[in-house]
């Protein structure tokens, strides 16, 4: 079984993923711009700033990303998993507010709020702009996701909880 779940930044993406994963025994794919910017040697920001000028990074990260995925028992999560991932068997898209997601951040990375909040909206219109010129992917249209779980008010062990509850279902219709 596929598993892709997306969420803007702060949705629990990465944490929920992981969870999940493990609660299912599955591989956690998490190849992430972060990981290529420590693969480059370039601060994440550094890096997200030529992401923003060379569209084959986008490239590169999405195909490894499938590649990874390949094998199947995996859950991938990224920001466009759900759409990459076009062979899933359950795709999931996490969502919460904007001042959810950044209040998350600021306390993940102690910063403040307001900081963190603005920085949160900038990178949302950057990423949908640049999925949107790469791909023609609109990140708002993720209706189309098997399950829209909305995380304001739950945390990633919630989160994770209802997914593997639901990827369980599915698993006994495809076996």
């Amino acid at each position: 079984m596929k598993i892709a779940i997306s969420g803007k930044s702060g949705c629990g993406n990465t944490s929920v993923s992981r969870l999940a994963a493990e609660k299912l025994g599955y591989t956690m794919i998490n190849y992430t711009f972060r990981t290529m910017a420590e693969e480059a040697g370039m601060p994440f920001k550094d890096f997200c700033a030529l992401a923003e000028k060379d569209d084959s990074l986008d490239m590169r990260l999405d195909q490894t990303q499938v590649a990874l995925a390949s094998s199947g028992n995996c859950v991938l999560g990224s920001r466009l998993a759900i759409w990459m991932l076009e062979d899933a068997d359950f795709k999931v898209y996490l969502y919460a507010d904007p001042e959810v997601r950044a209040a998350r951040i600021s306390r993940r990375e102690l910063r403040p709020m307001q900081e963190v909040l603005a920085e949160t909206i900038a990178r949302d219109n950057r990423d949908s702009a640049r999925y949107r010129r790469i791909y023609s992917i609109d990140t708002e249209a993720y209706q189309f996701a098997d399950l829209v779980l909305d995380t304001n008010d739950l945390n990633q062990f919630e989160a994770a909880d209802i997914i593997v509850e639901q990827a369980r279902e599915i698993l006994k219709t495809i076996q």
